[in-house]
């Protein structure tokens, strides 16, 4: 009886619909940021450790993945963290850091970048094909400054049919049509199932 109690669960808990509520629940998440988090700033600050966090109305791109995800119990600056500590080689050198920093590794681009591709699912970077992105995937992107930019894939699309993206690109936490706008240098999917 329990058996099949136990295998029933498996089938409903990891079916389509079920993981679609997950990316529901991520861009609901990023959304509810839009018109709070109102300033971009990319300061750094001392932030508490697990589940810190600067001022909601500021922060920068990082914060809004950080933050949508911390709304599902899934601490992205413990997460990263962690993973500094066991596989340093794998993150980047840019900072010239010798230990993890929690104040401010996971809310840097490149750094969440390798842990989606380590803990998460890497896609191919489409940079014309809407229809290769869905609701709940992250993008990062090289903006013509040659700065690395992320955010996430929202349900809604444009006129066009292009998925519109929620970010903050220095005005805050915003909905854009800003899919195809940079060149896409990475895409993933991530549920914290892994």
């Amino acid at each position: 009886m329990w058996e099949k109690i136990i295998a029933l669960a498996i089938v409903v808990f990891s079916s389509p619909a079920c993981l679609a509520g997950f990316e529901e629940d991520l861009v609901a998440a990023a959304k509810s940021q839009i018109g709070v988090t109102r300033i971009y700033d990319a300061s750094y600050q001392r932030i508490d450790f697990p589940n810190g966090d600067v001022p909601l109305v500021r922060g920068v791109c990082t914060d809004v993945l950080v933050r949508a995800y911390r709304k599902l119990g899934i601490d992205l600056q413990l997460l990263v963290n962690d993973d500094i500590k066991i596989a340093r080689g794998a993150y980047p050198k840019t900072w010239g850091l010798r230990n993890p920093d929690p104040n401010i590794d996971h809310r840097r681009v490149p750094n969440l970048a390798v842990f989606f591709a380590r803990h998460g699912r890497s896609l191919p970077p489409e940079n014309r094909n809407p229809d290769a992105y869905g609701v709940g995937d992250i993008v990062v992107w090289r903006l013509h400054s040659g700065v690395p930019h992320i955010g996430l894939v929202a349900a809604e699309r444009s006129s066009a049919g292009t998925p519109l993206v929620i970010h903050n690109i220095g005005a805050g936490t915003q909905l854009e049509d800003s899919l195809f706008e940079y060149t896409i240098t990475g895409h993933y999917r991530y549920r914290g199932l892994r």
